[in-house]
């Protein structure tokens, strides 16, 4: 198990979008958090070779160490074996994904995409 970091990014005209990408997760791998405190509409897409098994949990925290299962604006758990894109329902502090399933294909990636939560006003 390795922990990941995120590339990240700003995007838009002032900087209202904030993108980490973690690319490269195998099988056992967590995500290093990224913290979104400001941040609101969060959307995670997750591609890449998900091979047999292959799993990816999208988890937060507010203290850094206890880690949930988030889930979309369905309540559904935010699990996915296959490719996908749903808008996150809680905002907590800390967001990381986490590959709890593969094999030696799996091979993943995960982008967060957030908004300003200031960025219309």
């Amino acid at each position: 198990m390795a922990t990941r970091e995120p590339a990240t990014q700003m995007l838009g005209p002032t900087n209202s979008l904030r993108i980490a990408t973690w690319s490269g997760l195998l099988n056992g791998d967590v995500g290093d958090y990224f913290q979104f405190t400001d941040w609101a509409d969060r959307c995670v897409q997750v591609s890449g070779v998900f091979g047999t098994g292959g799993t990816v949990v999208l988890e937060g925290s507010n203290d850094g160490t206890n880690w949930n299962t988030l889930s979309d604006m369905n309540g559904n758990a935010m699990s996915y074996t296959a490719a996908v894109i749903k808008q996150m329902n809680e905002a907590p502090l800390y967001v990381r994904p986490h590959v709890t399933g593969g094999d030696g294909t799996t091979s993943l990636v995960v982008v967060l995409v957030a908004r300003k939560i200031n960025s219309l006003l």
